[in-house]
Formats: C-alpha cells, structure tokens, sequence
C-alpha cells in the first residue's frame, strides 16, 4: 500500500509544479502532501488521500493565466452579429457599443500608464438579454463571444436549489465539488471565457433561498468583489475580473435591487411573422437541412408553406417551434432520401399534412 502511495503523492506533487498555481495556494496544498507522506512513510493510510487527491486534480486542472486574446474588430463583431441573427438592430448596436468601451480601454491600458487609475474605476456593465422564451437570447450571447473570439460556456440557473451549486462546497465534505463558475473555467480551459448566466429570474422561488443566490451572484457580477472571489471547494481568492458575463431571463421581477443596479438590461422583442418568415427561409432552412446531410437541391419549401409553419397551433412569440417544423420536414425528407426512389421534394400546401403531421388544415 505504501508502494503506492508513494507513487500517486509524487504523480499529484508533479501536478503542483507543472502548474501556474498561484504560489499561496501551492504552498498550503504542498503541506497537505508532505503531511499525506509522513503517514505513508510510517505505514499508515489516511484516509484524507482520496479528498486531498481529488482536490489536487481540480486546483491544477484550473486553467490559472491562460487567456484567449480578444478580437475587437468592430467590423468582424458586426458581420458575425448579422450571420447569425436577422434584425434586431437596437439590440446589435448595443453590443457593438459595449466593445467599443472594451477596446477604448484596453487601448487606454496599453498606451496610457497615467491614466490606469482612471481606467480600473471604470467598470463596463454587465449585459443582461431580457425577453419571451425562444426569442435567440442563447443564440445571440454565443454570437457575442464568437465575434470576439473567446471561448462560450451557459450555465442554467433554472431552479438552482442550493447556493452551493455556485459556490461549491467545503473539500472536508464527502463527495465535495466547486462550483458551477470553477467548473466553467476548467471546462473552457480559459480564465476569460463569456459566461452566459441563463436564466437568472428562475434561480429560485424560495424567498430567502432566493435572496442567499442573488448575493452570491452580486459578488460574482460586481467588479469591485469578483477580484477576490472565494470558492467554498478551492478556498482561495480567485480573480474572475477576466471574464465576460452575459446574463438572459424573460423578466426581471425577481432580481434583487442591488444585483438589478448592476446589470444593463437589454430587451430582446418578439419577432413579427414577417421576420420570421425571412428567418426560416435565409438561416433556419440552409442550417437544418445541411446538418441532416441533406443539400438545398433535395427540397424545396413553396413560398405559401412558410406562413403555415410560422404559426400552425396559434401565436408564438419565438422561433423554437419554427424550428422544430422545419426539422420534422426535413427529417421525413432525409428517410424518403435513404429508403431510394428519390427525386427532389417539394414542399405543398397540398401534401404538407404529409410531412408536418402537426399542421392542422383542410
């Protein structure tokens, strides 16, 4: 047993030195080793190894000083925003408003030293996408960071039951784990990944349970606090000032006032039919039917079928169930296609009962 020990202390000793590990936090975790060492030489098993080891493997997992270097190319920012996403002007040019601010002051970092002070009081705000289910809050988070080039990461906050779920739990406990922002971090293998917050106004319908979360989150969203944060896992100040949080809900009833004040809230509008329609036929349609295997050759949707999949149980505020009718279409087009005797298909209001079983008509 002790043969063993040996060899797995010095395999986690090595983790520590292959490591940009802050040197506090080395330090205190290499004490635990040497501790685990003394026990091993004298014969004995701890059985504080197998939380030691754990908790080793995750400090040196974390990404410490790697970063992605931004590409704040308004232009590039504005062609992939328009890729992407069909209108929503005002809510384009909010973003690309808030990476000019990024770029003014990293400039105002790198070529103006008398000015840093200046530059550190100022925070940009966090960005908060408000809106009805469905509407492209995920989508245009995930855009934002590919125009600026930084690794994505969604974190649901739907139903959060536990704080802990954020701030990870203390290692001494059994089956002990960071938290959610740790893990994204390791996960993205960057320390400035954009983190979407979705979300945010479902965290949790418990009163004081609720009030624990939005303050949690306060000192991870607010940049006077998130330099220092604490994971209860880690136990050591992390700085999370690098990066890029987005948040999404459909209201913000919900939010604590303190948490509201440091959010920019952006309103994200429901699509009209007529957006839609332009959404189906130029993004939607060309993403699915390439995704299936399929090409633009093999079918073709007639122009008076798109009103009818745009709303064929009543309103919808969003384009998910636009979505999933075109995904249902082509699906039943891709089986025509495997099973053979194969010619191009073209989607009729006549013969549209037969690919979209949903659609109720005449």
């Amino acid at each position: 047993m002790s043969d063993f020990l040996f060899k797995e202390l010095q395999d986690l000793e090595k983790k520590l030195e292959n490591n940009n590990i802050p040197k506090g936090l080395k330090d205190r975790t290499k004490k635990m080793l040497d501790r685990l060492n003394r026990m091993a030489k004298l014969g004995g098993y701890s059985s504080e190894f197998e939380t030691i080891s754990r908790y080793v493997e995750t400090i040196a997992s974390i990404p410490w000083g790697k970063k992605t270097k931004d590409n704040l190319d308004l232009k590039h920012a504005k062609d992939t925003l328009n890729k992407n996403h069909y209108g929503l002007e005002d809510v384009k040019e909010r973003i690309l408003e808030y990476l000019a601010i990024m770029t003014l002051r990293q400039k105002t970092e790198n070529q103006k030293p008398d000015e840093i002070m200046l530059f550190k009081e100022y925070h940009a705000p966090i960005l908060c996408l408000v809106g009805l289910q469905g509407i492209g809050k995920t989508t245009m988070a995930e855009s934002i960071a590919e125009s600026i080039g930084r690794e994505f990461i969604r974190i649901s906050l739907s139903a959060t039951g536990s704080i802990l779920e954020i701030r990870g739990q203390s290692k001494a406990l059994p089956d002990a784990e960071p938290g959610q922002i740790i893990k994204s971090l390791i996960r993205t293998n960057v320390m400035n990944p954009l983190i979407l917050l979705d979300e945010l106004d479902k965290a949790s319908g418990e009163r004081g349970l609720r009030s624990d979360i939005m303050a949690a989150l306060l000192e991870i969203l607010d940049p006077e606090q998130n330099t220092t944060f604490r994971d209860h896992y880690i136990d050591f100040p992390i700085n999370l000032s690098s990066i890029l949080f987005v948040c999404s809900a459909n209201n913000t009833g919900t939010f604590s006032t303190a948490l509201l004040d440091r959010l920019e809230i952006i309103k994200m509008p429901a699509y009209t039919d007529e957006q839609k329609e332009v959404i189906a036929k130029n993004y939607l349609f060309k993403k699915v039917v390439l995704s299936s295997g399929l090409s633009e050759k093999d079918v073709l949707i007639e122009d008076e079928v798109w009103p009818l999949l745009i709303r064929p149980l009543g309103f919808d505020t969003g384009i998910r169930s636009l979505h999933r009718n075109i995904e249902t279409i082509i699906r039943k087009v891709a089986k025509e296609k495997v099973n053979g005797n194969f010619n191009k298909i073209t989607i009729s209001v006549a013969n549209l009962k037969k690919y979209l079983p949903e659609f109720i008509g005449n």
